[in-house]
């Protein structure tokens, strides 16, 4: 038995069947960058950072699956299906008409039994939510929430462009419908400290969600965060890959049982960093860490919880 509740086991539990991502690119944008509340989108961003090669917005959705599908078919062979996945930008982003046109044409490929939206608290609303809860009776929803920090501070110093109480708000709306709600942070954003981030969890607990997404943070080529860490360092928190490996276990044992971990560190390419402090580890080692951490301090998912709510 796993020391905590992985995303994998949630997914098998609740749909009986492994089911592996597709990425798609269907050329949103964020209301950080087109003027909306903001330009230059968040201080950390690089989208290209983080997806792969064969979704581009050039291209159609169906065209994009049919690629990721071809992609995915050798190293995932015990998929049961797939879920296409709105990643890149704000993928609630525009009118209800074209979210209808283009989630509908993801749901009607062969093999994709579901979508995954990933999108801003700021670009939901009533509307767009009763339609995916609609969409929900017959397909597998869910929706992931970019949040990043639970601090307002910090969100603004990033130029996130949505507070705390936008999350909680959207988070909220979306699990009234009873969609699968998921969410996204990043470890180490500059001003916050080890002990805001351990703090954090208890705010991450409070929310409504199903599953959630840890990255540390990787300052990527071009940013505005580059500036920033060249010329501030004193900023930030720099793990050694040890050190994350413990620290988020310390999180992990303040964090709810029942709440599904999907991802607790990411990949970029070593072409969009400038370094890789942790060599090219890739996520499956990453994985066997955790594990071997979590079994060397007897620790769980968990422990803490009921001491600290």
């Amino acid at each position: 038995m796993r020391r905590y509740y992985s995303q994998a086991d949630y997914i098998k539990e609740k749909y009986g069947v492994r089911l592996q991502k597709l990425v798609v690119d269907a050329g949103f944008t964020c209301p950080n960058r087109d003027g909306s509340k903001g330009r230059g989108g968040c201080t950390f961003c690089d989208n290209n950072a983080f997806h792969p090669n064969y979704s581009t917005p050039d291209k159609s959705i169906s065209q994009q699956l049919q690629e990721g599908i071809e992609f995915h078919r050798g190293r995932y062979s015990r998929a049961g299906g797939y879920l296409a996945y709105f990643q890149p930008y704000s993928n609630t982003y525009a009118p209800l008409e074209k979210l209808r046109e283009l989630y509908e044409e993801a749901l009607d490929y062969p093999e994709v039994k579901g979508i995954v939206i990933g999108t801003r608290p700021d670009c939901i609303d009533a509307a767009k939510l009763d339609y995916l809860a609609d969409l929900a009776k017959s397909h597998i929803v869910m929706v992931e929430y970019g949040i990043e920090s639970c601090y307002d501070a910090t969100l603004e110093h990033i130029n996130r462009g949505h507070s705390w109480d936008d999350a909680v708000r959207a988070v909220k709306m979306t699990s009234e419908r009873g969609l699968h709600t998921g969410a996204h942070f990043i470890l180490g954003l500059p001003l916050e400290t080890r002990e805001m981030m351990l703090a954090a969890a208890g705010k991450i607990n409070s929310l409504e969600i199903d599953c959630i997404k840890f990255h540390q943070l990787q300052i990527i080529k071009g940013t505005k965060m580059e500036v920033e860490y060249a010329s501030h360092p004193e900023r930030f928190v720099n793990f050694t890959l040890d050190g994350y490996i413990d620290f988020f276990v310390d999180i992990l044992e303040r964090l709810r049982p029942d709440l599904a971990i999907e991802r607790f560190a990411g990949e970029v390419p070593p072409r969009f960093v400038n370094s890789t402090p942790w060599g090219l580890v890739r996520n499956v080692e990453l994985l066997r860490m955790l594990e071997s951490r979590l079994q060397e301090r007897e620790t769980f998912q968990g422990r803490l919880y009921n001491r600290e709510n």
